[in-house]
Parts: C-alpha cells; sequence; structure tokens
C-alpha cells in the first residue's frame, strides 16, 4: 500500500466541488432513509474508504439505526448482529471530535469484530451535530490505495457532517409535520365519526339502534374484524352480550354472561379502566375458539360509563398483527364514554316516565278524592237531609231531592270531562270567590253549620287557573273534612293576597285534633292539601289543638302582570 499522498490544489478544490453540489442535494431530501444512505455513500467516495456506515442515535442517546455501504446483502447477512455502541463505536457515540487511527487492531478500545465481520484496519469517525445535540455518526474504514486517512479527509468529512445535521434534521422536521398531519386527519376522521354518533343519539332514544349503529361506524373505520358490547342491568353485577357484529367469529368469548370482576369483561367494568389482551402473548383465556383459529391476535375492552357507574363494555377483537395504537385506543375510549352516557341518559329518560306515571296516578287520585268523590259525598248528605224532611215538609224534601239529582248529573259531566282530558273542572266558569261561595252555600245547605266567607269579589286577577283550582281543592277538601269529623258551631273561610302570594284560612270551632300523632298518608285529604299547593310552588300549615278546632292555611305564589 501507497504512503499517504497530500492531495494538489486542484484535487481538493474538485473534491469541494463535489461536496458543495452533495450538500445541495442532501437538503433537499426530504426522505430520511434515502438521505442517510446519501449521506454515508457521499462520505466514502469523498474520503475513498472501501466501507462506509452510518449510526443514528434515539431519544435516549442510544445506537437505533446503522446504515452500511460497501458491502453485499449477502455479507451483512452472515454478520451476527448489528454494532451495540461498544468499543471504537461507543467511543465516537460518546466524543465531540472525530477520531481518526491508521489500525483499529491496535486501539485499546477495539472490542473486536463478530464473526463473518469482514477485515477492517484504517478508520475514521465523524461526529453528526446539530448544535450542541449529537444526532449520529459517520463511520469510514479501510482507506484505499492510502495507510490511513488524512487530515484533509477528517476535515472533508467534518464539513459533510455539519451539512448533514442540517439536513437530517429538516427531514426529521419535514417527517414530524407529516406524522402531525396525518394525526389531526385522524382525530379530524374521529371527529367527524363522534359528529355522526352525536347526530344519531339526538334523533332516537332506541339504544339498541344506537349501540348497533355505533359498533357497525366504528369496525368499519378502524378495519375491525369483530366487535361486541356487553350491558349491565340496573343494580345487577352481571353482564350479558346485547351487539355482536363480525362474520369471521360467532362471537369473540365462550360465554355471553360475565360478572362483574370476570374476564376481560368483567374486570373491565369492575375497574372502569380499557384492558387489553394480546393473544398471541396470553394465548386463548376464555376466547371463542373462532378467534385462536382465524388467528386473531389482540381483544380489547372499554368501559361505558357514566356518571353514575358502568353500563357496560364495549369489546373489539382484531386480526392485525399491528397493536391498536394510542389514538386508537383514545378513540375508541371516547366512543365508549359517549355510549354510556347514551344508556344512562336513556335510562334515566324510562326512569323519568315511570315517575311521571306514579306522579299522575298520584294526581289522579287526589283529583277523584278532592273532585268527585268529595261532590258524591255532598249529594249522600243532601240526601239524607231529605229524608229527615219527609215527614216534616214534603215539599223541602222534593227540593233537596231535585238539588241531589241536580248535583249527580253535575257530578257526572265532571266524570265524563275527567275522562276526556284527565282533570276535573271543578271551578266550571267561575273565579276562585265565585267557586269558594258556591262550596260554602253547599256547605251550609248539607251541615247547617254557618259559614262566614271573606275575600275580593274580584278573583284575584292573574292568579292561574291551576293556582285557583288548587286553593278552591284544598278549601274543599277543609270543609269536607269539618263536615266529617270537626262536629263544629262555626266556620270561618278567609282569602287575602300579599304581594306575592295568594292565602286562604280555613277555621272551624270543632272537636280539633292532634297533629303529631296524625299520618299524613298518600291518597288522603290533609296529604292532598299539601301535594296540591307544593305542586304549584306553594304549601300548606295545618294547626290544631283537641277541643280547640282546627286551621287550614294554604298559600300560592301570586305575580299578576
Amino acid at each position: 500500500m501507497a504512503e499517504n499522498p497530500t492531495l494538489t490544489s486542484a484535487e481538493l478544490e474538485a473534491r469541494l466541488l463535489a461536496l458543495h453540489e452533495a450538500s445541495l442535494e442532501l437538503v433537499q431530501d426530504i426522505s430520511l432513509e434515502s438521505l442517510l444512505r446519501k449521506i454515508v455513500q457521499l462520505a466514502k467516495d469523498l474520503s475513498g474508504a472501501q466501507y462506509g456506515a452510518l449510526g443514528v442515535l434515539g431519544a435516549e442517546g442510544e445506537l437505533d439505526q446503522f446504515i452500511t455501504v460497501g458491502m453485499t446483502s449477502k455479507e451483512t447477512g452472515r454478520i451476527a448482529h448489528l454494532p451495540r455502541g461498544l468499543g471504537l463505536i461507543g467511543a465516537l457515540m460518546h466524543s465531540p471530535k472525530p477520531i481518526r487511527i491508521p489500525n483499529i487492531g491496535t486501539d485499546p478500545r477495539r472490542i473486536g469484530f463478530p464473526q463473518h465481520h469482514p477485515a477492517m484496519t484504517s478508520f475514521l469517525g465523524v461526529p453528526i451535530h446539530k448544535g450542541n445535540h449529537q444526532l449520529g455518526q459517520i463511520y469510514l474504514t479501510n482507506k484505499k490505495n492510502a495507510l490511513e486517512f488524512t487530515e484533509q479527509d477528517e476535515q472533508l468529512i467534518e464539513m459533510l457532517a455539519a451539512y448533514a445535521g442540517v439536513a437530517i434534521t429538516n427531514a426529521n422536521l419535514y417527517n414530524e409535520l407529516i406524522q402531525r398531519d396525518l394525526v389531526l386527519t385522524r382525530r379530524n376522521d374521529n371527529l367527524a365519526l363522534l359528529n355522526d354518533l352525536a347526530s344519531t343519539l339526538t334523533i332516537t332514544t332506541d339504544i339498541d339502534t344506537t349501540l348497533e349503529k355505533a359498533l357497525e361506524q366504528v369496525m368499519e373505520y378502524l378495519h375491525i374484524e369483530v366487535g361486541e358490547v356487553f350491558i349491565r342491568q340496573e343494580e345487577s353485577r352481571l353482564l350479558s352480550l346485547s351487539v355482536h357484529r363480525g362474520v369471521e367469529a360467532p362471537s369473540i368469548f365462550k360465554k355471553s354472561q360475565f360478572l362483574m370482576g370476570e374476564g376481560l369483561v368483567g374486570t373491565t367494568a369492575q375497574e372502569n379502566q380499557p384492558q387489553v389482551l394480546n393473544l398471541n402473548q396470553a394465548g386463548a383465556a376464555g376466547e371463542h375458539p373462532e378467534i385462536i383459529k382465524n388467528g386473531f391476535c389482540q381483544v380489547a375492552g372499554f368501559p361505558l360509563s357514566g356518571f353514575q357507574g358502568v353500563w357496560g363494555v364495549f369489546t373489539v377483537a382484531t386480526c392485525h398483527p399491528e397493536p391498536l395504537d394510542d389514538l386508537e385506543m383514545q378513540f375508541l375510549a371516547n366512543i365508549s364514554s359517549w355510549l354510556g352516557t347514551a344508556i344512562e341518559n336513556a335510562r334515566l329518560g324510562l326512569n323519568s316516565r315511570r315517575l311521571a306515571i306514579l306522579e299522575e296516578r298520584e294526581r289522579f287520585g287526589m283529583d277523584l278524592h278532592d273532585g268527585v268523590i268529595q261532590s258524591i259525598y255532598a249529594v249522600g248528605l243532601t240526601l239524607e237531609h231529605a229524608r229527615l224532611l219527609l215527614t216534616e215538609d214534603v215539599g223541602a224534601s222534593r227540593h233537596r231531592i231535585e238539588q241531589a239529582i241536580a248535583d249527580l248529573n253535575s257530578t257526572i259531566r265532571d266524570i265524563r270531562a275527567y275522562i276526556l282530558d284527565l282533570r276535573p273542572r271543578q271551578l266550571r266558569d267561575e273565579n276562585l270567590m265565585q267557586g269558594l261561595q258556591r262550596l260554602v252555600n253547599e256547605f251550609y245547605v248539607n251541615t247547617l253549620v254557618p259559614v262566614d266567607l271573606q275575600g275580593p269579589n274580584d278573583g284575584f286577577p292573574g292568579l292561574t287557573d291551576l293556582q285557583a283550582l288548587t286553593l278552591f281543592h284544598i278549601c274543599q277538601e277543609a270543609l269536607a273534612n269539618i263536615a266529617k269529623h270537626a262536629h263544629a258551631d262555626r266556620v270561618s273561610v278567609v282569602v287575602w293576597k300579599t304581594q306575592d302570594r295568594v292565602v286562604i284560612e280555613v277555621h272551624d270551632t270543632g272537636r280539633g285534633f292532634n297533629p303529631e300523632g296524625t299520618t299524613f298518608k298518600l291518597g288522603h285529604g290533609l296529604s292532598n292539601m299539601q301535594s296540591r299547593a307544593r305542586n304549584v310552588g306553594g304549601d300548606v300549615d295545618i294547626s290544631s289543638e283537641p277541643g280547640n278546632g282546627t286551621t287550614v292555611l294554604a298559600w300560592v305564589p301570586y305575580m299578576p302582570s
């Protein structure tokens, strides 16, 4: 081998020109893999090396990539392993300056070559920096037609490394932008699908339809082969299969029901966290035989959770060799959260409807008790009075019977109206004071107990029909209770208004009772009065004492325009 020749000015100028032209090409190459191979090939050509290599460092400073030129693929395939960042390569990875030695075999930092590695003697290694950060290294060995690499070679490759640092940084930035664009595109697609599902939720309350559409769209969008939804009934620890999609397997699991904490489905529900099972690692553990037979690689479960807990589990199984990535997992978790909220809202809506039915039944009971039944009771009192008059005054008795017939006809009309619109019209075409006057008159005729009614004749303009009817029924119930139980010799009914209320007071001088020892049961008069007042934003206070009569004080809001 010849002595190291010194480059002439013309040769050096030619190399620099080649480096300049190559650098322009480097900074235009935005494909990182292509760029790295161009850099090491150019370094090999400029330095006259037989072999060249380029190592790229990973995020943690480890040797992440190693690209070689000068060896055939057959030669590289025979080498046991790629460099691991030890020996001279490791020294260069931690060196801020180039390393140039005439013979690798005599350097104390060497650790030797693996089997089938070609013989190498002279060595030139140059780190690639961007600022103070090392991106990688250029390795050159076996200087052709010379014993070792020259100082001029070192300077030239340092210049190339500077260009390479800029080019690699630009390529990395471009790749990051591409990845960000891909992520943004996927996120936009995800949002579009979420928006489509949200539209489904707004137009249907059928949870089965929602689950089926969501499962179908998610499987098509993510190219998932099989999907299932397990639903938990309220107050139950059992999750049952509700929806299945996918022809590659009749089911993901052998079982169609799981208890909380049992298997992947039960664990997902109990921990309220996504669960992933890699079948290649874990093997069959409760999965359907077709899942294993057809080469499925991964099963994942996502909780369908709402504010009140977990309502079910969304499960998917895929044959993809690549596992679900973070963005796909996040998307599936978001879908599952939406579905959990949809299930919760549907069940809350069902419970609300059930509660409305119960409240409606309660209202029916109050209306019947305070309206129709009280009217029939009043007719009974009228007929009883007529019977007493038969021996004393036949004309008066006939009049009372005719009045009872008229009252029964009126009650029949109330029942008919109740059937038609589910609400009796006790006030007819009267205002509140006119309706109360009719109640007082009927009470006196049937009981002969004097009643004093006080209140404005205009009946409180601005008082709603519902509020007026509420006060009417409360007075009706109070008078009925007096007639049945009080044995009073005088009753007063006083109605007045304050700035924001209309108040009615019904007082009797009867025998009274102990309120603390009385249970207000639903459907009974005292409870009905309280319920009616509270339903319109008012309230009732009942005060009584044995031997000293009873006072019913009720109020409703009043905001006249």
